[in-house]
């Protein structure tokens, strides 16, 4: 399966590690999608040939690595969407950005803005302008890097990658939103690390959760991420 990691499944569900540089769904460059990579797993295990239903519920930016969760069923599909629409779903990120935070945790706010290919801070709320609120807790600081959790409380168009560059911390290889030069895989070290969410179908709440890639900057890191999914 195209550089995907299963990390749960059952009838309902298929939850995988998206890597960074894969899309989540389609585009204009009819690259390899983790939406299609997942039908062809769906299709090989289960020996089903021809059309696969997997629905898209939620997405993960192309430069940003994560755990990815698809619906096996229409039913699941329409209960995971609406979860996320009602924030049922708790979502937690790792990142390391530039600089030192002053504060050892706290929020961000703002209103964002969404424009074709990106997001912009706007001065009030308005039709297109909507609340966006994080936030955050420091974790490991080295050298010019820092470690940080970060938890979504909306769900904007790179509502985080944008708040962190206004906050003075762009997300490491992140040029879209202020960071000076790009990582050599074209990657951005933001990581969907956690997703908690009740069962589309059984009563208990599922948490998924996968480390971050080995490499720059995430390895000058790794007692920490180790620490952190072993809590």
């Amino acid at each position: 399966m195209t550089g995907l990691r299963v990390l749960y499944e059952d009838n309902h569900l298929l939850a995988v590690m998206k890597p960074p540089g894969l899309l989540t769904q389609g585009d204009k460059t009819g690259d390899t999608t983790a939406l299609q990579a997942g039908k062809e797993y769906i299709r090989a295990t289960s020996n089903k040939p021809g059309n696969v239903f997997l629905g898209l519920v939620h997405r993960i930016d192309r430069p940003v690595s994560g755990v990815l969760v698809f619906a096996r069923t229409s039913k699941a599909a329409s209960r995971l969407a609406r979860s996320f629409h009602d924030r049922k779903v708790e979502k937690s990120y790792l990142a390391v950005v530039l600089g030192r935070f002053e504060e050892e945790a706290g929020e961000l706010e703002g209103f964002v803005e969404r424009t074709h290919l990106r997001s912009r801070l706007a001065k009030a709320e308005s039709s297109k302008a909507k609340l966006a609120m994080l936030s955050y807790r420091l974790l490991s600081s080295s050298g010019e890097f820092s470690l940080v959790e970060v938890v979504p409380r909306t769900g904007r168009h790179h509502q985080i990658r944008l708040q962190l560059s206004a906050a003075g911390h762009p997300v490491v290889g992140d040029l879209k939103y202020r960071a000076p030069r790009t990582l050599p895989d074209k990657s951005i070290a933001l990581h969907a690390a956690r997703l908690s969410f009740p069962h589309p179908v059984r009563d208990e709440i599922v948490t998924i959760s996968a480390p971050p890639p080995d490499g720059e900057p995430w390895s000058r890191f790794r007692g920490e991420i180790d620490r952190y999914f072993s809590s």
